[in-house]
Protein backbone atom coordinates (compact mmCIF):
# COMPACT_ATOMS: atom_id res chain seq x y z
CA UNK A 1 0.00 0.00 0.00
CA UNK A 2 1.27 3.46 -0.93
CA UNK A 3 0.16 6.42 1.16
CA UNK A 4 -0.09 10.03 0.02
CA UNK A 5 -0.70 13.07 2.21
CA UNK A 6 -3.28 15.71 1.34
CA UNK A 7 -1.90 18.90 2.87
CA UNK A 8 -5.31 20.62 2.72
CA UNK A 9 -4.07 23.89 1.25
CA UNK A 10 -7.26 25.93 1.64
CA UNK A 11 -7.48 28.67 4.28
CA UNK A 12 -3.74 28.41 4.97
CA UNK A 13 -0.90 30.89 4.52
CA UNK A 14 1.90 29.80 2.20
CA UNK A 15 4.51 29.19 4.95
CA UNK A 16 2.20 26.64 6.60
CA UNK A 17 1.50 24.91 3.29
CA UNK A 18 5.21 24.70 2.52
CA UNK A 19 5.89 23.38 6.02
CA UNK A 20 3.30 20.63 5.61
CA UNK A 21 4.72 19.61 2.24
CA UNK A 22 8.22 19.40 3.70
CA UNK A 23 6.90 17.48 6.71
CA UNK A 24 5.08 14.93 4.54
CA UNK A 25 8.11 14.49 2.31
CA UNK A 26 10.46 13.94 5.23
CA UNK A 27 7.99 11.61 6.99
CA UNK A 28 8.13 9.21 4.05
CA UNK A 29 4.76 9.64 2.34
CA UNK A 30 4.82 8.42 -1.26
CA UNK A 31 3.25 11.67 -2.44
CA UNK A 32 2.00 15.05 -1.29
CA UNK A 33 -1.29 16.24 -2.71
CA UNK A 34 -3.29 19.42 -3.03
CA UNK A 35 -6.50 20.35 -4.81
CA UNK A 36 -7.40 22.44 -7.82
CA UNK A 37 -9.70 25.29 -6.83
CA UNK A 38 -9.51 29.06 -6.66
CA UNK A 39 -11.73 29.42 -3.60
CA UNK A 40 -12.08 27.39 -0.40
CA UNK A 41 -14.64 24.63 -0.67
CA UNK A 42 -15.36 24.50 3.06
CA UNK A 43 -15.86 26.99 5.86
CA UNK A 44 -17.57 30.33 5.93
CA UNK A 45 -16.67 33.29 3.77
CA UNK A 46 -13.62 34.05 1.62
CA UNK A 47 -10.23 32.59 2.48
CA UNK A 48 -6.79 31.78 1.15
CA UNK A 49 -6.67 29.31 -1.74
CA UNK A 50 -3.63 29.03 -4.01
CA UNK A 51 -3.92 27.97 -7.68
CA UNK A 52 -3.17 24.30 -8.19
CA UNK A 53 -0.64 23.87 -10.99
CA UNK A 54 1.62 26.75 -9.96
CA UNK A 55 1.42 25.40 -6.42
CA UNK A 56 2.70 22.02 -7.64
CA UNK A 57 5.55 23.73 -9.47
CA UNK A 58 6.55 25.45 -6.24
CA UNK A 59 6.31 22.19 -4.30
CA UNK A 60 8.81 20.61 -6.68
CA UNK A 61 11.45 22.74 -4.98
CA UNK A 62 10.24 21.94 -1.46
CA UNK A 63 9.70 18.17 -1.52
CA UNK A 64 12.82 16.31 -2.61
CA UNK A 65 11.50 12.75 -2.97
CA UNK A 66 7.69 12.60 -2.65
CA UNK A 67 5.57 12.58 -5.78
CA UNK A 68 3.30 15.56 -6.45
CA UNK A 69 -0.33 15.77 -7.51
CA UNK A 70 -3.72 17.46 -7.32
CA UNK A 71 -6.94 15.63 -6.49
CA UNK A 72 -7.92 16.42 -9.17
CA UNK A 73 -7.08 19.06 -11.78
CA UNK A 74 -10.29 20.45 -13.26
CA UNK A 75 -10.60 20.24 -17.05
CA UNK A 76 -12.68 23.43 -17.23
CA UNK A 77 -9.96 25.64 -15.73
CA UNK A 78 -7.37 25.32 -18.53
CA UNK A 79 -7.32 24.45 -22.20
CA UNK A 80 -5.87 20.93 -22.42
CA UNK A 81 -2.93 22.19 -24.48
CA UNK A 82 -2.02 24.56 -21.65
CA UNK A 83 -2.52 21.79 -19.10
CA UNK A 84 -0.20 19.49 -21.07
CA UNK A 85 2.50 22.17 -21.24
CA UNK A 86 2.19 22.83 -17.50
CA UNK A 87 2.44 19.10 -16.81
CA UNK A 88 5.66 18.83 -18.81
CA UNK A 89 7.15 21.78 -16.93
CA UNK A 90 6.28 20.35 -13.51
CA UNK A 91 7.51 16.88 -14.45
CA UNK A 92 10.90 18.33 -15.36
CA UNK A 93 11.05 20.71 -12.39
CA UNK A 94 10.34 17.81 -10.02
CA UNK A 95 12.72 15.35 -11.63
CA UNK A 96 9.90 13.15 -12.94
CA UNK A 97 7.62 13.09 -9.89
CA UNK A 98 4.32 14.40 -11.27
CA UNK A 99 1.08 12.46 -10.86
CA UNK A 100 -1.31 13.81 -13.50
CA UNK A 101 -4.77 13.59 -11.92
CA UNK A 102 -7.62 14.94 -14.05
CA UNK A 103 -11.37 15.32 -13.80
CA UNK A 104 -14.35 17.03 -15.43
CA UNK A 105 -14.73 19.63 -12.59
CA UNK A 106 -17.81 20.07 -10.44
CA UNK A 107 -17.70 23.24 -8.27
CA UNK A 108 -20.38 25.30 -10.03
CA UNK A 109 -20.32 28.20 -7.54
CA UNK A 110 -16.65 28.85 -8.23
CA UNK A 111 -17.19 28.84 -11.98
CA UNK A 112 -20.16 31.16 -11.75
CA UNK A 113 -18.46 33.71 -9.50
CA UNK A 114 -15.21 33.78 -11.50
CA UNK A 115 -16.85 33.81 -14.91
CA UNK A 116 -15.56 30.38 -15.97
CA UNK A 117 -17.88 28.54 -18.35
CA UNK A 118 -19.67 25.62 -16.70
CA UNK A 119 -21.56 23.45 -19.15
CA UNK A 120 -24.03 20.68 -18.40
CA UNK A 121 -22.69 17.47 -16.88
CA UNK A 122 -23.08 15.66 -20.19
CA UNK A 123 -21.21 18.33 -22.14
CA UNK A 124 -18.44 18.53 -19.54
CA UNK A 125 -17.91 14.79 -19.70
CA UNK A 126 -17.82 14.89 -23.50
CA UNK A 127 -15.25 17.68 -23.32
CA UNK A 128 -13.27 15.81 -20.67
CA UNK A 129 -12.82 12.76 -22.88
CA UNK A 130 -11.64 15.00 -25.71
CA UNK A 131 -9.28 16.80 -23.32
CA UNK A 132 -7.76 13.48 -22.23
CA UNK A 133 -6.99 12.64 -25.85
CA UNK A 134 -5.45 16.06 -26.43
CA UNK A 135 -3.29 15.90 -23.31
CA UNK A 136 -2.07 12.38 -23.96
CA UNK A 137 -1.42 13.15 -27.62
CA UNK A 138 0.58 16.29 -26.88
CA UNK A 139 2.65 14.51 -24.22
CA UNK A 140 3.65 11.71 -26.56
CA UNK A 141 3.35 12.74 -30.23
CA UNK A 142 4.98 15.18 -32.62
CA UNK A 143 2.86 17.08 -35.14
CA UNK A 144 -0.27 16.10 -33.22
CA UNK A 145 -3.69 16.84 -34.67
CA UNK A 146 -7.06 16.36 -33.02
CA UNK A 147 -10.44 17.56 -34.21
CA UNK A 148 -13.24 17.41 -31.67
CA UNK A 149 -16.46 19.20 -30.89
CA UNK A 150 -14.93 20.98 -27.90
CA UNK A 151 -11.19 21.08 -28.63
CA UNK A 152 -9.06 21.17 -31.77
CA UNK A 153 -5.27 20.92 -32.08
CA UNK A 154 -3.51 21.13 -35.44
CA UNK A 155 0.01 19.93 -36.15
CA UNK A 156 1.15 20.71 -32.59
CA UNK A 157 4.39 19.62 -30.92
CA UNK A 158 5.31 20.22 -27.28
CA UNK A 159 8.95 19.78 -26.31
CA UNK A 160 10.63 18.57 -24.26
CA UNK A 161 8.80 15.34 -23.65
CA UNK A 162 7.94 14.59 -20.01
CA UNK A 163 10.71 12.90 -18.07
CA UNK A 164 8.34 10.03 -17.32
CA UNK A 165 7.80 7.94 -20.42
CA UNK A 166 5.46 7.81 -22.16
CA UNK A 167 3.85 10.35 -19.80
CA UNK A 168 3.21 10.91 -16.07
CA UNK A 169 0.64 8.50 -14.63
CA UNK A 170 -2.86 9.68 -15.52
CA UNK A 171 -5.26 9.54 -12.58
CA UNK A 172 -8.96 9.90 -13.32
CA UNK A 173 -11.44 10.74 -10.60
CA UNK A 174 -14.66 8.93 -11.51
CA UNK A 175 -17.81 7.65 -9.81
CA UNK A 176 -20.54 7.57 -12.46
CA UNK A 177 -20.92 4.13 -14.01
CA UNK A 178 -22.64 5.36 -17.17
CA UNK A 179 -20.05 7.86 -18.44
CA UNK A 180 -17.03 8.42 -16.19
CA UNK A 181 -16.08 4.84 -15.31
CA UNK A 182 -15.97 3.87 -19.01
CA UNK A 183 -13.64 6.83 -19.61
CA UNK A 184 -11.43 5.70 -16.71
CA UNK A 185 -11.42 2.19 -18.15
CA UNK A 186 -10.10 3.51 -21.46
CA UNK A 187 -7.55 6.09 -20.29
CA UNK A 188 -6.64 5.82 -16.59
CA UNK A 189 -3.42 4.53 -15.12
CA UNK A 190 -4.98 5.12 -11.70
CA UNK A 191 -8.67 5.36 -10.79
CA UNK A 192 -9.47 7.50 -7.76
CA UNK A 193 -12.86 7.54 -6.04
CA UNK A 194 -14.31 8.61 -2.70
CA UNK A 195 -16.21 6.12 -0.56
CA UNK A 196 -15.73 3.05 1.60
CA UNK A 197 -14.23 -0.31 0.66
CA UNK A 198 -17.74 -1.74 0.71
CA UNK A 199 -19.24 0.93 -1.54
CA UNK A 200 -16.36 1.02 -4.02
CA UNK A 201 -15.78 -2.71 -4.44
CA UNK A 202 -18.71 -3.07 -6.91
CA UNK A 203 -17.49 -0.02 -8.83
CA UNK A 204 -13.99 -1.48 -8.96
CA UNK A 205 -15.38 -4.69 -10.42
CA UNK A 206 -17.39 -2.67 -12.93
CA UNK A 207 -14.19 -0.84 -13.89
CA UNK A 208 -12.48 -4.20 -14.46
CA UNK A 209 -15.31 -5.34 -16.72
CA UNK A 210 -15.18 -2.10 -18.70
CA UNK A 211 -11.39 -2.29 -19.02
CA UNK A 212 -11.60 -5.80 -20.44
CA UNK A 213 -14.26 -4.66 -22.90
CA UNK A 214 -11.90 -1.87 -23.97
CA UNK A 215 -9.08 -4.36 -24.56
CA UNK A 216 -7.10 -3.46 -21.43
CA UNK A 217 -5.84 -5.61 -18.58
CA UNK A 218 -7.78 -4.46 -15.47
CA UNK A 219 -4.62 -4.99 -13.41
CA UNK A 220 -3.00 -2.13 -15.34
CA UNK A 221 -5.37 0.33 -13.61
CA UNK A 222 -4.38 0.96 -10.00
CA UNK A 223 -7.14 1.70 -7.50
CA UNK A 224 -6.97 4.71 -5.17
CA UNK A 225 -9.18 6.27 -2.53
CA UNK A 226 -8.94 8.59 0.46
CA UNK A 227 -8.18 7.69 4.08
CA UNK A 228 -9.25 9.64 7.14
CA UNK A 229 -6.65 9.92 9.90
CA UNK A 230 -9.31 10.74 12.49
CA UNK A 231 -9.82 8.04 15.13
CA UNK A 232 -7.27 5.77 16.78
CA UNK A 233 -4.53 3.93 14.94
CA UNK A 234 -6.14 0.52 15.43
CA UNK A 235 -9.30 1.69 13.67
CA UNK A 236 -7.17 3.15 10.89
CA UNK A 237 -5.26 -0.14 10.58
CA UNK A 238 -8.52 -2.06 10.18
CA UNK A 239 -9.66 0.36 7.49
CA UNK A 240 -6.35 -0.04 5.63
CA UNK A 241 -6.74 -3.82 5.75
CA UNK A 242 -10.23 -3.49 4.24
CA UNK A 243 -8.92 -1.30 1.42
CA UNK A 244 -6.12 -3.76 0.74
CA UNK A 245 -8.57 -6.67 0.62
CA UNK A 246 -10.67 -4.68 -1.87
CA UNK A 247 -7.68 -4.42 -4.22
CA UNK A 248 -6.77 -0.79 -3.59
CA UNK A 249 -3.06 0.08 -3.64
CA UNK A 250 -3.11 3.88 -3.14
CA UNK A 251 -4.62 5.81 -0.21
CA UNK A 252 -4.47 9.60 0.10
CA UNK A 253 -4.53 10.58 3.78
CA UNK A 254 -6.50 13.64 4.80
CA UNK A 255 -4.89 16.17 7.13
CA UNK A 256 -6.37 15.36 10.56
CA UNK A 257 -7.87 17.76 13.08
CA UNK A 258 -5.11 16.78 15.54
CA UNK A 259 -2.52 18.14 13.13
CA UNK A 260 0.98 16.98 12.46
CA UNK A 261 1.34 15.04 15.71
CA UNK A 262 -1.29 12.59 14.42
CA UNK A 263 0.33 12.51 10.98
CA UNK A 264 3.65 11.68 12.67
CA UNK A 265 2.03 8.84 14.63
CA UNK A 266 0.56 7.45 11.43
CA UNK A 267 3.88 7.72 9.61
CA UNK A 268 5.76 6.02 12.44
CA UNK A 269 3.46 3.01 12.28
CA UNK A 270 2.56 2.62 8.63
CA UNK A 271 5.33 4.14 6.50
Amino acid sequence: MRFGLDVSQQRLAWPEIASRVRFGDEAGFAGVWGFDHFQPMYGEGPGECFEGMTTLAAWSGIATRARLGLLVAGMTYRHPSVFAAEAITIDHASGGRLELAYGAAWFEKEHRELGIAFASTSDRIDAFEEALQVVRGLLTTDDFTFEGRHFSVRGATLLPRPLQAPHPPIWIGAMGEKRMLPIAARYADVWHAFGTPESLTPKSQRLSDLAEAAGRDPADIRRSSSLSLEGDLEEIASTIDAWRAAGFTELICGWPSEGRSKVAQFASRFL
